[in-house]
């Protein structure tokens, strides 16, 4: 059984680094429209099991379950590391053999990426990372058995958790993945997200707002 868990963040303060170009108000808007997304991607792959988000928000809870995704529910939000281990040990508890976890804010990710993470895992025990388009983070990780590595986001999480898999002589593949592997927190990440059209959410957002012009607009000269 391959659980799939999706830590969703705080919407109080999302994504400040983009405070410059969109509103508090868009700001909320966008995360949960990252959100819906990846969940979206998520329940078009037939080789899960289920989907977990994590959180501590009405608002995060009732859309997961909208999207027939189950929440796990934690007392307050501790961050992305503790939401995943909290999630870890759910799933060992329901006897889970692997674990797939992403965070909330990839818009661009595909069901046929996660297909192509869950077909190179190779027998238990083993690895899948996926690392951000900077090198830096660890956008996806899939895992068997579920607990086969100790995880902490943050940069340099992607270097770390590749450190940690050889000190385990755990087998370990790294896929680049342009969809996981862009994670929305800065302005040029944005940039590249509306170099390409998609049906999604987020673009659609995006697009009403008339964002692509603000990045023109906020371009230096």
């Amino acid at each position: 059984m391959t659980l799939a868990v999706v830590p969703a963040k705080d919407l109080n303060g999302a994504k400040a680094r983009l405070a410059d170009l969109v509103t508090p108000d868009e700001r909320r808007i966008l995360a949960l429209a990252m959100l819906e997304d990846v969940l979206a991607a998520l329940v078009e792959v037939p080789r899960l099991d289920g989907i977990l988000v994590v959180t501590c928000q009405a608002e995060i809870a009732a859309l997961a379950r909208e999207l027939k995704a189950e929440v796990l529910e934690e007392p307050e939000n501790r961050g992305h590391t503790a939401a995943v281990a909290y999630a870890t040990q759910e799933v060992l508890a329901r006897g889970g053999s692997a674990l797939l976890t992403v965070p909330g804010d990839l818009p661009a990710i595909s069901p046929g990426e996660v297909e192509a993470m869950l077909n190179t895992l190779g027998p238990s025990p083993s690895a899948v990372l996926v690392p951000s388009r900077d090198g830096q983070g660890t956008n996806g990780v899939l895992l068997a058995p579920p607990d086969a590595l100790p995880l902490r986001f943050g940069e340099p999480s992607f270097e770390n958790h590749l450190a940690s898999a050889r000190r385990l002589n755990l087998p370990t593949t790294v896929l680049h993945l342009s969809g996981i592997g862009l994670d929305i927190d800065r302005p040029n990440d944005l940039l590249t997200f509306l170099a390409t059209p998609r049906d999604t959410r987020t673009y659609r957002e995006l697009t009403a707002w008339g964002v692509a012009t603000r990045l023109k607009a906020n371009k230096p000269a």
